[in-house]
């Protein structure tokens, strides 16, 4: 038994619970970790609350896709991995097969990273779903090249942050965009080339200012919603507009007939795209992995809970307040 969040019912942040279940033995292709710390994400609030793109399969319901710790057993066909290794767990899987809210957790070895000794677990459970969905869509779908422009909404995110790492690393020119003026310093000072306040600027109009009028390569957007138009109007000729979140929780036009049908790409992208990918995961934990060991890739955590806090830390990740990533330790 072990120490476990779960839900009996859909809602908000209080049908968490944390309990006492079973943990069961690691089978074939799995392993054991005893949890350090928790990766919290969005997809989390929305599988609990039932609106994410699956639904529980049966309750009580587990939840939770990244987190660090270290190996205490492993099944068959486990080559690669040891007892006693320090790891990180990335979202590779379904949370209706495996869930990391708890002290202890099975979870496959496909979803297991090595976890360097300069790699806290705090920072472990912070950084790869971040980096490997903006590196994942901004670089092995979109191609981004140095001199591209990327907008990034929602800059703050652990994903936004992320990804203008990872912009200025490829050469590319990353715009954050934010609410309001409180987190402007905070995003600059995080390595934006500028930033674009959506509630007191022309998103479309400051863009093209920015651009010389050539528009963005790139627009990174996670709150999807009406706001896409504005953001397609400012998108470069055979640009893409990735989607990889819908925070706005509002229906998402697609554009392109209203705007005259230009040479607009717009696409969904999900982290899976690369974690279930065997040659795009291994090409991306090298890129990530060569920019922890160097320092350009530092990840940004808010605030970290106790797994006791649950509920709390979930109330905090949906006030929408936080810069970076919110942790919780079992």
């Amino acid at each position: 038994m072990a120490k476990t969040v779960r839900f009996h019912e859909y809602g908000g942040p209080d049908v968490l619970r944390v309990e006492d279940a079973p943990v069961g033995e690691p089978g074939p292709g799995e392993a054991l970790v005893r949890i350090e710390a928790v990766g919290l994400n969005r997809a989390e609030a929305l599988f609990r609350s039932g609106v994410y793109i699956e639904r529980a399969r049966s309750f009580p319901a587990r939840l939770g896709a990244e987190a660090a710790g270290v190996i205490e057993a492993l099944g068959d066909d486990t080559a690669g991995f040891l007892a006693g290794q320090a790891v990180s767990v990335i979202p590779t899987f379904s949370m209706n097969d495996y869930g990391v809210y708890a002290e202890r957790a099975v979870v496959p070895v496909a979803s297991l990273i090595a976890r360097p000794d300069s790699v806290d677990a705090v920072e472990g459970a912070a950084v790869w779903m971040p980096y490997l969905t903006a590196y994942g869509a901004l670089a092995q779908v979109g191609g981004i090249r140095p001199g591209d422009t990327a907008v990034i909404t929602a800059a703050s995110s652990s994903v936004g942050l992320a990804a203008i790492q990872i912009a200025n690393r490829l050469g590319a020119v990353p715009i954050a965009t934010t609410r309001s003026q409180s987190k402007k310093d905070a995003l600059l000072k995080a390595g934006a080339a500028e930033v674009v306040v959506t509630d007191e600027e022309d998103v479309t109009a400051r863009i093209l200012d920015l651009t010389g009028g050539r528009g963005a390569e790139f627009a990174f957007d996670a709150v999807a919603g009406p706001g896409v138009t504005a953001l397609a109007k400012a998108v470069a000729p055979d640009g893409i507009l990735f989607l990889y979140g819908a925070l706005s929780g509002q229906p998402t036009p697609y554009p392109g007939f209203d705007l005259g049908m230009p040479a607009l790409n717009m696409r969904t992208f999900l982290v899976h795209e690369t974690t279930r990918d065997a040659d795009r995961l291994r090409r991306a934990a090298a890129f990530i992995a060569s920019g922890l060991r160097d320092g350009a890739f530092t990840p940004t955590v808010d605030r970290v809970f106790a797994l006791d806090a649950i509920a709390e830390a979930h109330r905090h990740m949906e006030g929408g307040a936080q810069f970076g990533k919110l942790v919780a330790v079992p």
